[in-house]
């Protein structure tokens, strides 16, 4: 089996002002043109839940009030998987280009979580205009907008 080398572009940062990427300096020219992009795709790592016994659960007990007794772990957005490797939505509030700091609204990684990447979210390849999901989580919100006042809490068995 083949071995990934993966390396950290930046982290996460979360403080009193706000939630921000911070590249690591050598990545600060790859942000060129992202000018006008409302939202990116960041792909970062789980890195509070790398171990492994982790990486070696395949199935989970019912992680969500409605969901089936017992679901395979590709089934959910579970931190515990194979490669911990996430894929967050998030909207850009703004773009330091000289610093390489960009200030998002929301990304549900933690303080000092490593980024492995970020891509202009565009609607031509990443908007399903019509998507479907199980019975058991239909009533969950359909944008990244609505998300925000939803009632996540009332969802999860965790």
């Amino acid at each position: 089996m083949q071995n990934f080398h993966v390396t950290p572009i930046g982290k996460i940062n979360v403080n009193e002002d706000g939630m921000f990427i911070e590249l690591e300096p050598k990545y600060i020219p790859a942000l060129q043109a992202l000018d006008g992009f409302s939202h990116l795709s960041v792909i970062w790592w789980f890195s509070d839940f790398d171990n492994e016994q982790m990486r070696n659960t395949i199935e989970t007990s019912q992680p969500y009030k409605k969901s089936p007794a017992v679901m395979g772990i590709f089934a959910t957005r579970s931190p515990v998987r194979p490669n911990p490797i996430a894929l967050s939505t998030a909207q850009v509030i703004h773009i330091d280009y000289e610093t390489g700091i960009i200030q998002i609204a929301y990304i549900d990684a933690n303080d000092g979580t490593p980024v492995l990447d970020i891509k202009p979210y565009t609607p031509s390849l990443d908007r399903v205009e019509t998507p479907s999901v199980p019975d058991w989580c239909c009533h969950w919100p359909m944008s990244l907008e609505e998300s925000g006042t939803f009632h996540w809490e009332d969802e999860f068995n965790f």
